[in-house]
């Protein structure tokens, strides 16, 4: 039986729906609404599209949305005083730097920068430790992996005990953090990686696998476990010359035409965890509000 596609976009959509009420609800509390500054640095094609998107659905959601771009040549001094005048504006609630910086700025001491109460990425090392030490109540969590975990919840609920999870990837931003949150909804959890004595059948074993690795299609159908859930998280751009040449077609860490016919629900790329992570960008922009005005933190859910 083929896999059920999980939609990321439909998913997303509702995620999206539920921060507006929010930011709603935050604005007749407090008179104002949620804001997130997003800041540009540089003239990379893909970061430009990600940061109209993003200013698009904060706009969409109610936010006050502000966009910073700033030439390639800005020194390090020159941003970090940017972020030092967001962290004080009373007004903006999530500060996200978009990554790649430019070479000779150092993007550790600008992420180290930005408020941990503003830090809607969750990359800052305060709202690293809150999640690795379990404190998520008060945690900016990084997108991808919440929405990550949102999209299991969509197929198998929010109690994941007795599930076997495998996590391939150990990054900062994705492997690490989809770990600690799959702990938290009490899965066992396997951290494997490209070094990992015999993958694949570390990946047979999984009830949830989550594909994080960056390498596209590594994970090869035979790896999935009969009726398991699949989260690929990876985006990688190869030749597609049947489009023509120097075409190109995104496909994922996964090699889904193999693996339809063995897992139970599979995100697809695109349209999977992408769409889910500029979702969860908004809810931890209308959370960030939220926690620092000392309302209750609002839940988001499939």
């Amino acid at each position: 039986m083929a896999a059920t596609i999980i939609d990321g976009k439909a998913v997303a959509a509702r995620v999206l729906a539920q921060a507006k009420v929010a930011a709603d609800a935050f604005r007749a509390a407090k008179g104002r609404p949620p804001g997130l500054a997003v800041v540009l640095v540089g003239e990379d094609p893909a970061s430009q599209v990600y940061v109209r998107n993003k200013g698009r659905e904060a706009e969409a959601a109610g936010f006050r949305s502000e966009q910073h771009t700033l030439p390639v040549e800005t020194t390090q001094t020159d941003l970090l005083a940017l972020v030092n005048r967001l962290n004080s504006d009373p007004g903006i609630d999530g500060i996200l730097v978009q990554l790649p910086l430019p070479k000779g700025i150092d993007t550790e001491t600008v992420l180290m920068a930005v408020d941990p109460a503003k830090d809607v990425d969750g990359f800052h090392p305060i709202n690293v430790g809150l999640l690795g030490s379990g404190a998520t109540a008060k945690a900016l969590v990084p997108c991808t992996p919440a929405g990550s975990l949102i999209l299991i919840e969509s197929v198998l609920g929010p109690s994941l005990a007795g599930k076997h999870a495998v996590v391939v990837g150990r990054s900062n931003i994705v492997g690490k953090p989809v770990a600690q949150l799959l702990l938290q909804r009490d899965a066992t959890v396997t951290i494997a990686h490209s070094r990992t004595a015999d993958l694949p059948a570390i990946c047979r074993s999984a009830d949830i696998l989550v594909a994080a690795v960056g390498r596209p299609q590594m994970i090869r159908g035979d790896w999935v476990k009969p009726g398991a859930v699949v989260i690929d998280v990876g985006i990688n751009r190869i030749p597609a010359p049947e489009k023509g040449e120097g075409k190109t077609r995104l496909v994922g860490d996964v090699a889904t035409a193999e693996s339809v016919g063995h897992a139970a629900a599979i995100t697809p790329v695109p349209g999977g965890v992408g769409p889910m992570t500029i979702a969860m960008l908004m809810a931890n922009t209308v959370t960030a509000a939220h926690l620092r005005e000392g309302l209750e933190r609002p839940r988001f859910t499939a």
